[in-house]
């Protein structure tokens, strides 16, 4: 049995996918129980990763754990996992984890998750992904009022990585041997800035879309209503001041899997729908 934590989430639910889809049983933590459409053979349970004690009763049988980072339990989690019989946790982290810079905040509560990890006792893989794909749905309110999409960062190109690239990473990861002890840094194929992305998603729908750089502090001001100042000074660390660059492409995805990531091209066509 393998537990998949946040499996409502964009990356979780694609490992769910990935391992039901390889037969494995499955045990998925989700704090709503099972989601719409959820894949078939998937035992959800609920629980709360900031309460490690919720988890006791999700953790029994299991031999693999997938984790998501930044919950203040992690520690205790892995001691419970460890007694109940885990042999091998994979973390999903962050590209800026490896800056090693504890006066970021995302950074922080990456390589927090990273060290607990490593400090646990048990067998560990840590994924760091770049950018994901999926991040392009925000623009959707935008999309639907008009042929204008004003993002932050214009001028940031990133290698924006596929969640079902990344599940699969993790799926590999949890089901093959070679993987314990490794850090998997997993990119999409190419570098993209947000214009580079509207203009793909354009032709993919069909129409004459436009980017309009949105100017730092608007930026700045939007981000602050709608998440902690900390977390925004992160993100202006990361991509105004520069300190992370998601630009290099790797190519973990076809190493670890056999075939290579997929285009922004390929996920826009099949999620165009959701922005129709």
């Amino acid at each position: 049995m393998i537990l998949v934590t946040g499996a409502t989430g964009n990356v979780g639910r694609e490992v769910a996918a990935a391992l039901a889809a390889a037969g494995e049983p499955v045990r998925a933590l989700a704090r709503g129980g099972a989601p719409a459409g959820a894949p078939h053979g998937v035992e959800y349970v609920t629980g709360d990763l900031n309460k490690p004690e919720t988890l006791t009763p999700a953790l029994q049988g299991v031999r693999g754990l997938f984790l998501l980072p930044g919950y203040e339990g992690t520690a205790e989690l892995l001691a419970e996992a460890g007694r109940a019989g885990v042999e091998h946790v994979v973390l999903l982290s962050g590209a800026s984890a490896e800056s090693g810079d504890l006066s970021n905040a995302v950074s922080r509560y990456m390589i927090e998750a990273e060290t607990a990890v490593r400090e646990s006792g048990l067998a560990w893989t840590i994924v760091r992904p770049s950018g994901f794909m999926s991040n392009t749905f925000e623009w959707i309110p935008q999309l639907k009022a008009g042929d204008v999409v004003r993002a932050p960062f214009a001028g940031v190109p990133i290698a924006v990585i596929d969640p079902a690239d990344i599940g699969a990473v993790v799926a590999a990861s949890l089901l093959q041997d070679g993987h314990r002890g490794r850090v998997h840094r997993v990119t999409g194929p190419e570098p993209l800035r947000p214009a580079d992305r509207l203009r793909i998603l354009a032709g993919v729908l069909g129409r004459d879309l436009r980017l309009d750089a949105q100017p730092d502090d608007e930026a700045r001001a939007e981000m602050l209503r709608n998440m902690p100042e900390k977390y925004v000074d992160a993100f202006f660390d990361f991509y105004v001041a520069g300190s992370l660059d998601e630009s290099v492409v790797t190519t973990t995805v076809r190493d670890v899997t056999g075939r290579p990531p997929r285009t922004f091209e390929q996920w826009a066509a099949a999620h165009a729908a959701s922005f129709a």
